[in-house]
């Protein structure tokens, strides 16, 4: 795997694997079910990826977008390309939401909606919330 997808807690953070795709629950959760999803390839340029990488993406997002539906029923998806700090080819998946979504107990706002993400304004989560959300997401995987 390279640096990026490492650094955004692989294995630990590991949702479902595909054979050009890493779909990860992001570290700091910015909306209930926050993910990152990385081309597992050395890429740092979007056309860099093989075309098999881009065909199997369908797939991915599908397989994203049934998941985070049933666990946040969110409104919108947001995926943002940012690739400034972390290099290789990833998008960062952010839910969005008016309201609350509750997870273990542990509240979820949107604190940004209905503008665009301000990804500096997380939901604190525990290693076990983190763990068991990670757990929760993979068990509900298409």
């Amino acid at each position: 795997m390279n640096s990026t997808v490492t650094k955004f807690g692989y294995p630990n953070t590991l949702i479902h694997e595909y054979q050009h795709w890493v779909v990860l629950l992001r570290p700091m959760q910015v909306t209930l079910g926050s993910l990152i999803l990385a081309a597992k390839s050395e890429a740092q340029n979007f056309h860099e990826l093989p075309a098999e990488a881009f065909v199997e993406l369908k797939s991915v997002i599908s397989d994203i977008e049934q998941t985070l539906a049933r666990a946040t029923g969110y409104t919108r998806l947001n995926y943002l390309m940012l690739m400034m700090v972390d290099p290789h080819v990833h998008y960062h998946v952010i839910p969005r939401y008016d309201g609350e979504r509750q997870f273990e107990g542990l509240p979820f706002q949107d604190l940004s909606w209905p503008g665009p993400p301000d990804l500096s304004r997380v939901t604190q989560t525990t290693a076990d919330q983190h763990n068991a959300l990670v757990k929760h997401l993979a068990a509900q995987w298409p």
